[in-house]
């Protein structure tokens, strides 16, 4: 858990362009020449606007000003990255406002989750990987605030506990990390969908993400290119989005194939025939048994009549 940094004071100008949720907010107004501290670890935290959407970012700000408040943790830029760039490239006016919830640097990361999940400019891919981060991040957290088993009471700390009549504080319950479809509801995805890109995150290379992050090739066709080596994935990314999308055609033919040709041979038949062949040895060990059976019948009618002769 990162220590909570220190409160500053936030800046506001012109408070009739304020427009924002003012709870669980607090705005805060003091001296103009605030220091906001610009994080980089944060900043990159979420997948940067393309050229066009902070193009169209800049040109809406110029029109209309700066209406969302900035929102800090301390002095550090927590939302609003790009209206703070271009709002200190224009000299615009902006307002911050402060969020009480945010206690540690987990508390930031999980409302910046919820709040990309939230909008829709946001790829599938990428509501992917941040509901998978919230899924870690709750999953750490559960981890270490499960009990490990009581703690050994000294003699004199049980004296002073029975002396001590006041209640004890109540223990927070560790919120579960949510299973893979909650996962994926929130995030308006499927569950075969998070699956897949739990897979290409896990399997696949620096160059294949880059691709699917920015739409040259689709979640499916990464994680079937993600089934390959390494530097055969990263050979097909160089080699550009038609490529990429050749090759993952050709990995799930070489899958199609085996079970098509298991489906196309006969199943039954060899179960007829091999009844027929027991069908047929059983037919010929009886007629040896018949046969047998004759041959000792015949000899013993020698061996009667040879008696006869003899007496």
């Amino acid at each position: 858990m990162g220590a909570e940094p220190p409160r500053s004071p936030g800046r506001y100008s012109h408070p009739s362009q304020a427009h924002y949720n003012a709870r669980p907010f607090l705005l805060i107004p003091g001296e103009a020449d605030l220091d906001i501290v610009v994080n980089e670890e944060l900043k990159a935290y979420i997948d940067p606007l393309t050229p066009e959407e902070h193009e169209s970012l800049e040109r809406s700000l110029l029109a209309e000003g700066c209406r969302d408040a900035l929102v800090l943790w301390g002095s550090v830029l927590v939302d609003g990255h790009n209206r703070y760039g271009i709002c200190q490239k224009h000299g615009l006016p902006f307002q911050t406002v402060q969020n009480p919830r945010f206690q540690s640097i987990e508390d930031v990361h999980l409302w910046m989750i919820d709040q990309h999940l939230g909008r829709r400019s946001v790829s599938d891919f990428q509501r992917g990987i941040l509901a998978l981060r919230k899924r870690e991040i709750l999953a750490q957290r559960s981890a270490t605030q499960t009990p490990t088993g009581p703690v050994p009471i000294t003699e004199h700390e049980s004296e002073a506990d029975a002396a001590d009549t006041s209640p004890a504080p109540a223990t927070a319950p560790a919120e579960r990390p949510p299973s893979r479809e909650a996962l994926a509801r929130e995030a308006k995805l499927s569950g075969n969908q998070v699956a897949l890109i739990e897979k290409i995150q896990k399997q696949a290379a620096p160059e294949v993400i880059a691709a699917v992050r920015s739409g040259k090739i689709s979640i499916n066709a990464a994680a079937t290119v993600s089934s390959l080596p390494e530097e055969e994935q990263r050979e097909a990314a160089l080699a550009g989005s038609k490529e990429l999308k050749e090759v993952a055609k050709r990995v799930r033919d070489a899958k199609r194939k085996p079970r098509e040709v298991a489906a196309k041979e006969p199943v039954t038949p060899p179960l007829e025939t091999d009844v027929d062949e027991a069908v047929d040895e059983l037919t010929q060990l009886r007629r040896q048994v018949a046969e047998l059976q004759e041959e000792n019948a015949a000899l013993r009618k020698e061996l009667a009549d040879l008696r006869a002769a003899s007496t």
